[in-house]
């Protein structure tokens, strides 16, 4: 039976060999810390994949038959490439659990991650993003939201609709405010809100702490 796992991890590549394209039977795809300025449309046809790492790139867009991995479900990395969007096929990616788009160039969470409700875990530190939809509430199995060093000035009232959410960590953002809300996740661990300079923190974080929730100030 042929190999279900490829890597080419660290490989110095500039382009995807044109064989990995016929490997249908594949179920994860390392494709990390190489020098891929773009993807083929015919990674489309990889339609058993369930992880796909493309982080450490120098990516600036993704084909839209991206979002014909449909099986995608236990991981994509999209981290530290030069995206600002994202295909809007990808919203069909309905079973995807953890999803990293870390160090891009996303000035706002793509609107075609907020239909992807099975996810589990989302990192998007390190974008210049400004504000986070209402829609956010629609990911409800999440249980952890990474955002630090955005430019986040607030957060919607929505939040507190995570009710999974364990880990939110919000460092390094210019907020000036917290939504009451988030003092009801009830299974909130950690609220990380390190290096915010002109927060002033709520008195009703005292509840989280009084929970079991570790409150990094």
């Amino acid at each position: 039976m042929a190999d279900r796992n490829l890597s080419f991890w660290r490989q110095q590549l500039t382009h995807v060999p044109e064989s990995v394209w016929e490997a249908s039977e594949l179920e994860t795809l390392v494709l990390g810390e190489n020098k891929l300025t773009e993807i083929s449309e015919r990674i489309g046809r990889l339609k058993s994949l369930r992880m796909l790492d493309l982080g450490h790139n120098i990516l600036s867009h993704l084909p839209d038959t991206l979002g014909d991995l449909d099986g995608l479900s236990d991981y994509l990395y999209l981290h530290n490439n030069r995206l600002t969007a994202l295909p809007s096929s990808l919203k069909k990616l309905r079973k995807l659990r953890y999803l990293n788009i870390s160090h891009n160039a996303f000035t706002a969470l793509p609107d075609v991650v907020f239909p992807m409700t099975n996810l589990v875990e989302l990192r998007a530190s390190d974008n210049p993003v400004t504000s986070i939809p209402e829609s956010i509430a629609s990911l409800g199995r999440l249980r952890e939201l990474h955002l630090r060093n955005n430019r986040l000035s607030s957060l919607p009232e929505s939040i507190g609709e995570l009710k999974e959410l364990r880990v939110l960590d919000l460092r390094g953002n210019p907020l000036l405010s917290l939504p009451r809300t988030i003092a009801s996740l009830p299974r909130l661990q950690k609220l990380d809100l390190r290096w915010i300079e002109h927060l002033e923190i709520p008195a009703w974080s005292a509840s989280l702490e009084a929970q079991g929730c570790l409150v990094y100030r």
